[in-house]
């Protein structure tokens, strides 16, 4: 009964998936496709990065962590975040667990945000690409517009979210 209700989103779609391809093959066969090249393509992503993640939590102390990423970290702190997200490789999904990551060693709850912001919008690859596709003055004015907007979001939502939720968003972190 436990795994019934742990699983039951997944049981219903499977169930669902199953009507769509009673109903209409073509569909249901294209939505299983679809899935499975989903599930594809994480089982290539989530390993290397959890591989990545435990190095970073044995090989990188807390206090260095905290010394340039954590509370009294100012400017360098949000280089750092930059950089680091802007050098990540793979979906927006692989950021998730670095971010836990850098929960569990004390990061400023400002810098995750930049850093997430950072995974998503200033990736290096799509620089380039962007340079080699849609010109350079228009990748560089993106970048230019995305950084200051990243870091002002993450500052808002830094002020906006309650301590009291960052602080319980922080002990999820350490369940995890």
């Amino acid at each position: 009964m436990n795994f019934i209700k742990r699983y039951k989103f997944f049981i219903v779609t499977i169930c669902i998936l199953g009507i769509i391809t009673i109903v209409n093959r073509n569909l249901g066969l294209k939505a299983l496709s679809i899935a499975g090249y989903s599930f594809k393509e994480m089982a290539l992503v989530i390993p290397p990065v959890f591989i990545l993640l435990g190095l970073l939590d044995v090989w990188v102390p807390r206090e260095l962590m905290v010394k340039y990423m954590g509370e009294g970290s100012g400017i360098k702190g949000i280089l750092l975040s930059i950089f680091i997200g802007s050098a990540a490789a793979g979906p927006l999904y692989g950021a998730f667990p670095v971010a836990a990551v850098f929960m569990k060693k004390g990061v400023k709850f400002s810098n995750i945000l930049i850093f997430i912001g950072a995974w998503s919008t200033t990736k290096i690859p799509m620089f380039l690409f962007e340079i080699s596709s849609l010109g350079s003055r228009f990748a560089i004015t993106r970048l230019l517009i995305d950084i200051p907007g990243i870091i002002i979001i993450a500052y808002i939502l830094y002020y906006i979210v309650s301590k009291d939720e960052v602080r319980k968003i922080y002990n999820n972190a350490e369940n995890l």
